[in-house]
């Protein structure tokens, strides 16, 4: 175990973290990379930025999948963390359009109390508080709270456990809905959480969260989710069972976009009126299908990704030889895996393009790719702009069609890498 304070600390998981089973085996890895949101200020450059194993995990017991090893979260996410909901116009209209579907399908009545777990700058809230709900978020990036709560949305600091869930119960009272947006994959200790959902909801209350779905990671090759923000892979015959553990039922499970493909899981006390639907056992019947209840198909998935690496750095190293520029836009934290992995160092791209202040100024981890806003498109005119936020590529696309006018081109790299003038 790497116990270093000033870079985290980084260790093998042994266990499944939805059903406890110790029958893990590895199917997957990746290059190893620092963690994939640590952007540093340009005179951080050459200071150590210690590279974790990126690693992929199979329950032989209950198929779950998850990342081999775990790197602290009080370092991913409380020191510094930049991911803001309200920068993605996407996902706030994304957001904005659950709360209302939410509250219709689950007959949420005004004055009901709303929690979200990894609330963020309080985006999705606010739009339960325009509804006349009463909010609470929780989160542990201590900067964003902060905005939260500048911005009128009662944002707890500190991670979501059995003590904030008591503490909340005890000075506001239960909950009609408890509701998190792809932070569930971020979390080591799953079952801790799951517990102390169950023990803040009402007893007619709900819990829905939004993962991402790994049934479309796998069939799109979207291997660059894989890092160190995100432990687990879900998929819904697992979920199923870790509720079991914690007195809970899954009763709902809707395929939605956001994410490049996600499932929203509803679940309530094993004591709620919801009846199970269909749509449970027909996801877990497609997982079945694609074969995901298989260790041997994700040996096979890293085969597949190791294709797709081939035919990129292919595409790259042609686009060099001819001369040509080359830039990216996304400085997600998925960037950083595709960089390492597909090999892109500072002398491939030129900069990389973000719309988020926070993120613009700094350069890449590890790979130190400066970060700026897109008036650097113009500026600069690269050839070619590779698309690393592949999930927004449509919208990033049509956004900057004046680049393409201008004789620009962009790659999007993902499933299959392609370009589009």
């Amino acid at each position: 175990m790497n116990t270093s304070r000033e870079f985290g600390f980084c260790f093998k998981k042994e266990v499944c973290r939805t059903c406890g089973s110790g029958d893990l085996k590895k199917v997957v890895e990746l290059t190893p990379t620092p963690p994939g949101n640590n952007f540093i200020k340009k005179e951080d450059i050459g200071t150590q930025e210690k590279e974790y194993p990126l690693q992929l995990d199979f329950c032989n017991n209950c198929f779950h999948i998850q990342l081999g090893h775990v790197v602290d979260p009080r370092f991913l996410f409380q020191n510094d963390y930049s991911y803001v909901s309200s920068t993605s116009k996407v996902f706030v209209n994304h957001l904005e359009e659950y709360s209302s579907y939410i509250i219709k399908l689950l007959n949420i009545e005004t004055d009901s109390l709303i929690v979200d777990i990894g609330s963020n700058d309080g985006t999705c809230l606010s739009f339960f508080k325009k509804n006349g709900m009463r909010v609470i978020g929780v989160d542990p990036a201590e900067g964003i709270s902060k905005i939260a709560n500048d911005n009128g949305i009662p944002t707890i600091n500190d991670f979501f456990d059995p003590d904030v869930s008591k503490s909340i119960r005890h000075n506001h009272g239960p909950a009609k809905l408890i509701t998190s947006h792809n932070a569930c994959a971020h979390i080591d200790d799953l079952g801790s959480v799951i517990q102390s959902v169950e023990s803040l909801l009402d007893d007619d209350g709900f819990f829905v969260m939004e993962v991402g779905y790994f049934v479309d990671v796998f069939q799109n090759n979207w291997f660059d989710t894989v890092y160190h923000e995100h432990v687990d892979f879900h998929t819904v015959h697992p979920l199923t069972k870790l509720f079991e553990r914690f007195d809970m039922n899954l009763f709902r499970v809707e395929r939605v976009s956001p994410q490049g493909g996600s499932i929203r899981v509803m679940a309530q006390k094993k004591s709620g009126r919801r009846m199970i639907d269909d749509t449970v056992e027909n996801l877990i019947n497609l997982e079945s299908d694609l074969g995901l209840d298989r260790a041997e198909t994700l040996v096979q998935y890293e085969r597949e990704i190791n294709k797709i690496r081939k035919k990129f750095m292919g595409l790259i190293s042609e686009i060099k030889s001819d001369g040509k520029t080359i830039a990216a836009f996304g400085a997600a934290t998925k960037a950083t895996t595709l960089s390492y992995h597909f090999g892109l160092d500072k002398e491939d791209i030129l900069f990389i393009v973000d719309d988020n202040p926070l993120k613009q100024g700094f350069v890449s981890p590890g790979k130190h790719i400066p970060v700026c806003s897109s008036e650097n498109i113009y500026n600069q005119m690269p050839d070619y702009i590779v698309i690393l936020a592949w999930n927004f590529a449509e919208s990033i696309m049509k956004q900057h069609e004046k680049y393409v006018d201008l004789g620009g081109s962009f790659i999007v790299p993902m499933p299959e890498p392609r370009i589009v003038s």
